[in-house]
């Protein structure tokens, strides 16, 4: 039940003041696909889900199924922490036509390790198609544990784990365990080829939203004995990384996408404009990458 090998966009939204750019929307999905993205995932994190109207997700996941038009897998963030309300959003998502979900685990309320199960388990027995967990302790609070996810990937429709905890020593017990009965992606874009090395499918990815093809190529060369062409690619990518969460993402990355020309809008509250030191910084690492600012 692979959802895909390679690299998955996390997708920026753009906003106007009114609410989601379409226009924008459709120019952005079209040059990841050029790029030769593998999957788009849409209200993901990096999407601003949290500061969406359910409407406004409901209008973007399906806007991009159709613009996609199968020409690559569709994933929409459904998670919360409300068990119901992830359920009711995911049950729509795939009413809608997605491929997959990006369900983040449940934040602030947060739970244990058995209401990790519970939660994750509902929601599968709910729907049909694939989900992807995203562990992301930095902003939940809640790491999943190894054996949890062992547990987890016995359910018929848990496919894949988005891996943001950062340790690489979880990573590996995670694929000792779960072997193929789990999908990995790297959740964070300086770690993509250590978690290649031990086994991961690709890599979830928010600079790939202005370096698609180099995230791309990154894992597809990995996956075919390029080590080296692989790890090269990591080490030119790694200084944007860097730049790219200088400030909470997507402050950083959505400022890019503004820079190289896209109207992506402004950020919604309580995300703001990027400090003129920090933007500094960014224009700088942008450029020594080789992108022509607007």
């Amino acid at each position: 039940m692979s959802v895909f090998t390679g690299s998955g966009v996390a997708l920026v939204t753009p906003f106007t003041k009114d609410g989601v750019n379409f226009d924008t929307l459709e120019q952005m999905i079209e040059f990841q696909i050029a790029g030769a993205t593998d999957a788009l995932i849409v209200c993901g994190t990096t999407g601003e889900p949290s500061t969406m109207t359910a409407k406004e997700k409901h209008d973007t996941i399906k806007f991009s199924i159709e613009r996609v038009n199968h020409r690559i897998p569709v994933i929409a963030g459904t998670g919360g922490n409300n068990t119901a309300e992830v359920i009711e959003a995911s049950i729509d998502a795939q009413q809608l036509g997605a491929d997959a979900l990006l369900i983040v685990t449940p934040y602030y309320n947060k739970t244990t390790q058995k209401g990790l199960v519970e939660h994750y388990t509902a929601i599968a027995n709910a729907v049909d198609i694939p989900i992807i967990i995203y562990n992301v302790p930095g902003r939940t609070g809640l790491n999943m544990t190894p054996s949890t996810l062992e547990k987890l990937s016995h359910v018929r429709n848990i496919a894949g784990m988005k891996e943001a905890s950062g340790n690489i020593v979880q990573v590996a017990e995670m694929a000792r365990l779960c072997g193929d009965r789990i999908d990995i992606y790297s959740g964070n874009d300086d770690q993509v080829v250590p978690i290649l090395s031990l086994g991961g499918k690709g890599v979830i990815s928010v600079v790939a939203n202005i370096a698609p093809k180099d995230t791309h190529d990154m894992v597809i060369k990995f996956l075919n004995g390029d080590i080296e062409g692989s790890r090269q690619l990591q080490f030119k990518l790694n200084p944007l990384v860097e730049a790219l969460f200088v400030e909470v993402n997507p402050i950083p990355v959505k400022t890019a996408l503004n820079l190289m020309g896209f109207n992506a809008g402004n950020l919604r509250l309580p995300l703001t404009e990027m400090s003129e030191s920090n933007l500094a910084f960014l224009r700088q690492r942008m450029i020594e990458y080789g992108f022509e600012l607007k």
